[in-house]
């Protein structure tokens, strides 16, 4: 076996063999070793990694104009951060996205890697911390008490965005069904009885709408999170950083990502409450909430074919079943389903994690960030599958949709004004006890004329309100 060529690297509980060919360093390599905990490793999350960097770059450009920082170093740190940013060296950020320590190994992988991949700009070698240091150049005026919190928000709003982007999609393809479908006669349903008439139309519009209530929630989570503790240092006093670091930071950074970032008003309140990452998981909640109910309705109005609702048809994907030939399951609705259904319990963890800070910092920002990547990256992969392999392909049964409102009692409501509520319930009970029709039997109990009842039950008066017309 081929001996891995290492280099010695040094911490406060001694020394460590580091490979030769890593960028991350010694705290690096401990934290690999300490928390083997989900597998999934902070290059999973290159939005935070494109984060971390864009806030060590902003760093580096403040501090040289407070003159704490000599060009030389600012240039490599800020070359480094760029290359980052665009994509390199992503595989060196190795850590465990759940990890003890506030996030310090993430801290620490970052400016590690920014430190090492400077110094080869610079001509030097890996590890040569004399040159440049990750913890007093690349981490300048920086604690992970408020860089960590800082990149998640960052990295956050580009998950948002995305996201918000594929539900607009997803919006517009409901929408379009709901025109395609706007003449389709229905029966609307309460607690699974017939209730009134509709259009298939309006129930696919209301898919739609939905939708387009929390983008507008998730636009406004947004805001929140642009609120940030940059300068905060470690508890939100602002210790070892420049008196005009703060502000300048955040113009640096705000520049960097285009992200309109405002500094906290009090920085220790804002270092150790997680507030906000519960409020956008909160939406996040909703929005999976909501869109699963959809999926439910989509599952049931296809219920079928034989058996079931059979209104609609979903797209066929794949043969649904070993041992039933011929039977074809909902399975885009049903994956999405099951994405709500995460989402929904990584709300609670994300919960209890912002409960459970204590005095002034919250530990558990690991979990939190993990859990919200998560929701924020599965729901758009959900909406996006739900779009592109489901709505786009529905089709209406109109036959069946006609038939359903023709033979239903529940189109007796629309006579209640006409007839009264007396009248309608008799008639509800015969049609329901005698299989015949309600028109039928209006008609044959002289309680309205023709030319009256087919005015009052033709379809775009069963759907729309109307002024009544009763003589």
């Amino acid at each position: 076996m081929t001996a891995i060529a290492t280099r010695i690297e040094h911490d406060l509980l001694g020394d460590r063999e580091v490979p030769t060919s890593a960028y991350y360093g010694i705290h690096t390599l401990r934290a690999v070793e300490n928390f083997p905990i989900t597998g999934m490793t902070l290059a999973t999350c290159p939005d935070l990694i494109r984060a971390l960097a864009a806030i060590k770059q902003a760093a580096a450009l403040a501090n040289r104009e407070l003159g704490l920082l000599d060009t030389e170093r600012c240039d490599a740190i800020v070359a480094a951060c760029i290359e980052i940013r665009n994509g390199a060296l992503h595989d060196q950020f190795v850590v465990d996205q759940i990890q003890g320590g506030a996030g310090t190994s993430t801290n620490m992988n970052a400016n590690e890697v920014i430190a090492n991949r400077a110094l080869e700009l610079l001509g030097a070698a890996r590890g040569d911390y004399g040159r440049l240091h990750p913890n007093e150049h690349v981490n300048m005026g920086q604690s992970t008490n408020d860089v960590y919190p800082t990149a998640l928000k960052i990295a956050g709003i580009g998950a948002i965005r995305r996201l918000v982007d594929a539900m607009a999609a997803l919006r517009t393809s409901f929408a379009a069904k709901s025109e395609e479908f706007r003449d389709i006669l229905k029966m609307g349903r309460t607690q699974l009885q017939d209730a009134v008439p509709m259009t298939l139309g309006q129930e696919f519009g209301t898919y739609a709408r939905m939708l387009g209530e929390d983008e507008a929630r998730l636009c406004e989570a947004e805001l929140l999170i642009r609120e940030i503790n940059l300068g905060a240092t470690a508890i939100g006093t602002g210790i070892t950083a420049h008196p005009l670091y703060a502000g300048l930071v955040r113009e640096r950074l705000s520049a960097i990502t285009g992200i309109p970032l405002v500094t906290a008003e009090d920085l220790v309140e804002a270092t150790q409450d997680c507030g906000a990452f519960v409020q956008v998981s909160g939406v996040l909640k909703r929005v999976a909430v909501k869109l699963s109910k959809t999926c439910n309705d989509l599952r049931l109005l296809s219920s079928g074919p034989r058996a079931g609702f059979n209104e609609i048809n979903l797209p066929a994907r794949q043969a649904g079943s070993s041992i039933m030939p011929g039977k074809v399951n909902p399975v885009i609705p049903e994956v999405v389903n099951q994405v709500a259904f995460e989402v929904i319990g990584n709300d609670v963890t994300i919960s209890f994690a912002a409960e459970g800070g204590q005095l002034q910092l919250n530990a558990f920002e690991p979990v939190i960030a993990y859990s919200l990547f998560r929701s924020l990256a599965h729901l758009e992969a959900a909406c996006r599958t739900l779009d592109v392999h489901c709505v786009q392909g529905i089709t209406a049964n109109r036959e069946r949709l006609r038939a359903s409102v023709e033979t239903s009692i529940g189109i007796v409501t629309a006579l209640n004004p006409y007839i009264g509520y007396r009248n309608a319930t008799a008639v509800a009970m015969e049609a329901h006890a005698t299989g015949r029709g309600v028109y039928d039997l209006v008609l044959e109990r002289r309680l309205m004329a023709k030319d009256q009842l087919d005015r009052v039950l033709q379809p775009d008066r069963l759907t729309h309100p109307q002024a009544l017309t009763v003589a």
